[in-house]
């Protein structure tokens, strides 16, 4: 064999090596992703998982708001790269417990019944205003002594939290919002956002959010700000009567 052979064989089995030590490394990394991925959401592969939805008030029939029809979409999503299996369920239908599976518990908990329970038992600190007879101030939140109250299409808000209770120890995610519009932005920015937020909060830690959708009669759920980390307020037990308005 001559030195130029020699070269070309050496050459190659070089760059074989370097190939397959870059795709195991490549492979490596995907799964170490994927498994932090798992473990934020508590969906290791082959496990179950409730999305749970409520009904269209302005549908005669049993169907779900464009806009949470597409947050559950987003969510399903995230569902299927964890190797889990999802289940819907309506929020008035009778479900266990949680902790046992993770849940996703998207709407507005002034008509969406589990949320509302959930709202109420894991965050003490937020208060949802049902509105007047009239209609007036409904669903906005009081947190921490402060009101958060919508302007339709101008100013919207949004809970979004992972808390973990019960036997099991797997994860509620609550998008609590205003207008199912702010719903679609909550799941977008947690979809987005998952591993930032795990680095920040840890793969078990909790955090509740509070983000405001802006001017979504123009552009949808795509402006999104985050107002504060109110998951030390939103946790407390419920402070007294009487607030100040959000600027």
């Amino acid at each position: 064999m001559d030195d130029t052979l020699l070269l070309l064989t050496v050459a190659a089995a070089a760059l074989v090596v370097g190939l397959v030590a870059g795709w195991a490394g490549q492979a490596a990394a995907a799964r170490r992703k994927l498994a932090r991925e798992q473990s934020f959401f508590g969906l290791p592969g082959g496990s179950e998982c409730v999305l749970v939805t409520h009904r269209d008030s302005s549908s005669p029939h049993w169907s779900i708001p464009r806009h949470d029809a597409l947050a559950l979409l987003g969510l399903a999503a995230v569902v299927e790269n964890c190797g889990a299996h999802p289940e819907v369920a309506p929020h008035d239908t009778g479900l266990q417990g949680f902790g046992a599976r993770t849940e996703f518990c998207v709407g507005d908990p002034t008509a969406h019944r589990r949320l509302a329970a959930h709202v109420a038992s894991l965050l003490p600190g937020v208060a949802v205003h049902p509105g007047d007879e009239s209609g007036a101030g409904r669903g906005t939140f009081t947190i921490g002594g402060t009101a958060y109250r919508m302007e339709p299409g101008a100013v919207e808000y949004v809970l979004l939290a992972r808390l973990t209770a019960g036997e099991g120890g797997r994860p509620v995610f609550l998008a609590a919002g205003q207008r199912p519009v702010t719903h679609r932005a909550a799941v977008r920015h947690l979809v987005r956002n998952r591993a930032r937020l795990a680095r920040r909060h840890g793969a078990d830690g909790q955090f509740c959010l509070l983000l405001k959708v802006v001017n979504s009669q123009a552009y949808g759920p795509d402006v999104v700000e985050l107002v504060a980390d109110v998951t030390k307020a939103a946790t407390a037990p419920a402070e007294p009567k009487g607030h100040r308005a959000a600027v």
